[in-house]
């Protein structure tokens, strides 16, 4: 009874958070003890997380899990609430797989050991809380929370451009941060009750243009994190100057907040609001598809390649929220969980090779495999995973938003037709500009000037570690996406009905035979009572 009692999601929460408080404590003069102090905690950490999963979690029930509720602040009716389901589940182990990860990508960092990993420990519990908290002021309070260690990190660790792409970050996202505080408000102060609790917000009866207006402001916040065109220009500038480390969690973690948020409390809370919006957020979709890979595929900077080629990628999430269908739902998730893992493996690679060409431009690549072979390997089995090849699982994430949005019936064939085409045109760019980038990294005449004034030494023990660890979820699900789709499928399902009940198209299409059938049992009654039968 103690075991099944125990506050598992608090203590996954608090664990890196409270253990980074010893750090400043440890005895350490050049950051060795310090950096395995703070792989250990995100070893045991992430270990919590998988045994609470295998040993707590329902795969059937639809339903939050986990749950645990404690009185915080309660003149303002703040409740330190969480808990986790189909939507939330995934994502939480996918944050503690990335962090222990790019934790141990930060071996080489030497400059303000303690305060780096300090921070990263802080991200670590902060970026857990996001997916977890059931409470609208907590989920506001942890998505501001999350946003501190991420500026610094840009800022002191970063590139020779670093405070204008940090400050640039948390003006775009403190900024739209404030329209989730105030659309929460407005729901929480709806009606005779007065509450934050998730659920309860979800279950009042809102009006159409109420749920509307509290829509767009959180549409407006989770576009800024996602990111949706023309909200997204913080992204390129924030990867341009991060190192690899912080890469990992940009690309592996942060966008996929924007997503989660997305279903959770646009299409998740305010339903019918979402049923009118969702078109418009297929075109948006489709607009961050093709026009990020046409901008990623015209730059010559290696990491805002990756980045515009992120931003691509995403827009599959929002055709697939927007699809009204079990597998296209279905799909957004796993596109989350499967981008994470692709673009953090990328953005690593990247990060490996500037540190031994010391440039980013491609102009100043060529003919590096030959003293890179591994990296070469690693960098091109990474490639073809984010170009969805098949066996992979970017293939299978975008393929099931394709299916099922092309056999949604919330949407006329025209439109379909349409959507899929142009999405498509994103599909045959993404292999062009990746394909491209590696023989121009790799292949091709090579920069005697580069090679001779740089140490071009392959891939080391811990750096093929770390893909491999990457490759080895990005292959399984290609090969048996069961193995991530069973965790969310009930939760899916569920809210997926809930949504088409919305849609007045579908509403009008289920009238006439719901009519038909109305009218036969009446008359089969009426047959039945007549006096010849009796």
């Amino acid at each position: 009874m103690l075991t099944a009692n125990f506050p598992y999601l608090t203590a996954i929460i608090l664990l890196p958070i409270v253990a980074s408080l010893f750090i400043p404590l440890i005895p350490d003069k050049d950051g060795k003890t310090v950096r395995w102090y703070s792989l250990i905690v995100g070893l045991i950490d992430f270990a919590l997380i998988i045994y609470t999963f295998y040993t707590y979690y329902d795969f059937s029930s639809p339903e939050l899990q986990l749950v645990e509720r404690y009185s915080w602040v309660s003149a303002l009716d703040l409740n330190w609430s969480v808990g986790v389901d189909g939507l939330s589940m995934p994502l939480v182990i996918l944050t503690g797989f990335i962090t222990t990860l790019a934790i141990l990508a930060a071996w080489p960092v030497t400059f303000k050991p303690r305060l780096f990993y300090f921070l990263m420990l802080v991200m670590y519990g902060g970026q857990i809380a996001v997916f977890a908290v059931q409470d609208m002021l907590l989920f506001f309070l942890t998505w501001e929370l999350e946003l501190i260690p991420i500026y610094l990190l840009l800022s002191i660790w970063g590139g020779k451009k670093r405070l204008y792409a940090a400050t640039k970050f948390i003006l775009y996202t403190a900024g739209g941060s404030l329209f989730i505080l105030v659309a929460a408000l407005a729901m929480a102060f709806y009606g005779d009750t007065v509450t934050f609790d998730m659920r309860s917000l979800a279950a009042k009866n809102y009006p159409l243009v109420f749920q509307l207006w509290v829509y767009a402001g959180f549409l407006i916040a989770y576009a800024v994190k996602l990111p949706i065109i023309p909200l997204h220009t913080w992204l390129p500038d924030a990867h341009g100057e991060a190192t690899a480390p912080v890469h990992m969690l940009l690309a592996g973690i942060l966008l996929k907040m924007g997503g989660y948020a997305l279903i959770r409390m646009n299409a998740e809370m305010l339903p019918a609001a979402h049923a009118v919006v969702a078109p418009a957020l297929v075109i948006l979709g489709v607009v961050n598809i093709i026009y990020a890979a046409l901008t990623s595929f015209a730059q010559r900077n290696l990491k805002r390649k990756i980045a515009y080629s992120s931003i691509s990628h995403m827009g599959f999430v929002l055709i697939g929220i927007a699809s009204f269908t079990d597998l296209g739902l279905s799909g957004a998730v796993l596109q989350m969980v499967s981008h994470g893992l692709i673009g953090a493996s990328l953005f690593f690679l990247v990060g490996a090779t500037y540190d031994r060409t010391h440039t980013l431009m491609l102009d100043e690549m060529g003919g590096v495999g030959k003293q890179m072979p591994r990296i070469f390997s690693m960098f091109t089995a990474c490639s073809l995973a984010s170009l969805a090849l098949p066996g992979m699982s970017g293939f299978v994430a975008e393929l099931m938003v394709f299916v099922g949005f092309a056999t949604s019936d919330a949407y006329g064939m025209t439109f379909r037709v349409i959507v899929v085409s142009l999405a498509a045109v994103g599909v045959i760019l993404t292999p062009i500009y990746l394909l491209s980038m590696l023989r121009e990294i790799f292949f091709g005449p090579e920069n005697k000037e580069l090679t001779s004034h740089e140490n071009l030494v392959d891939a080391e023990p811990r750096e093929v570690f770390i893909i491999a660890s990457l490759l080895v979820p990005i292959i399984g699900i290609g090969f048996y996406p069961k193995l991530l789709t069973q965790i969310y499928d009930s939760k899916t399902v569920a809210l997926t009905a809930r949504l088409r009940a919305e849609v007045p198209t579908l509403n009008a299409a289920k009238r006439p035979a719901i009519a038909s059938a109305t009218r036969q049992k009446i008359v089969d009654q009426e047959v039945l009572s007549a006096p010849a039968l009796r």
